[in-house]
């Protein structure tokens, strides 16, 4: 199995640790993912420390604020890096509001530029923001991979998905007894599309639910979406392995 999507700087316990429990439990590969230029540092550091591990770097839209050329620059030096394997997390939070829309909008365009350049893939944050999301994907990210993280949308969404061969990455809340329709959505993924992952120290699956997100935990997420799915643990775990190999070249 795969953790396509944590965040082990900012994760409680000491990276090693949570690398090692992950080994245990079969997650054979962790993307650890940068928010801002300290959290990509490290995810960098993490990157170089850990065979298992390989980084992302961007800046996430409740950092966006102040996102300027440098920035990007910054960000499309980093992406040169062989462990970094992909840009983001980018995209639009209409939740939190952390910076203004027009400053995340301006972040997220650019970054597509940067992953467009660099020929990685794009991993996308995407949170009640569906419509205006997809809106800057279609004129922005044209030619470029594009992984929807934390997928949290509708079954309507993974028509559009699909259609443009963007990948769908479901988290611990999927596994939410209110999440009948997200389950729906997962069930209609294409199987070449699809990815799993934890968003450590966040959103961490059933049961475990209230506790700090760690990368095991992405095989209890796994096993949800292999029952959405009707095909066998063993089965999933084949095919997000080689969705994930395909896409991060790892």
């Amino acid at each position: 199995m795969v953790d396509t999507h944590c965040h082990l700087s900012l994760c409680q316990e000491p990276a090693a640790e949570l690398v090692a429990r992950a080994r245990a439990v079969g997650v054979t590969r962790l993307l650890t993912v940068g928010l801002d230029e300290a959290t990509n540092a490290q995810a960098v550091a993490l990157a170089e420390e850990h065979p298992e591990v390989l980084a992302c770097v961007g800046r996430h839209p409740n950092s966006a604020t102040g996102f300027d050329e440098a920035a990007a620059a910054a960000i499309e030096s980093l992406a040169a890096h062989p462990r970094v394997v992909a840009v983001g997390e980018t995209g639009l939070d209409y939740y939190r509001d952390g910076a203004p829309r027009a400053d995340q909008r301006h972040a997220f365009e650019a970054q597509a530029g940067v992953a467009r350049r660099v020929g990685k893939p794009l991993v996308i944050h995407m949170r009640e923001s569906v419509d205006d999301t997809f809106e800057v994907l279609r004129s922005s990210a044209d030619g470029v991979e594009v992984i929807l993280h934390c997928f949290s949308a509708g079954p309507e969404a993974v028509a559009e998905a699909a259609a443009r061969g963007w990948r769908c990455s479901f988290a611990g809340n999927v596994t939410y007894p209110n999440a009948g329709e997200l389950r729906e959505a997962a069930a209609l993924v294409p199987d070449e599309l699809l990815l799993v992952e934890t968003d450590s120290p966040f959103l961490a699956p059933q049961p475990v639910r209230g506790k700090p997100n760690q990368p095991s935990n992405v095989v209890d997420t796994a096993h949800v979406l292999a029952e959405v799915r009707d095909v066998s643990y063993q089965e999933l775990e084949e095919l997000v392995e080689t969705n994930a190999r395909e896409i991060f070249h790892w």
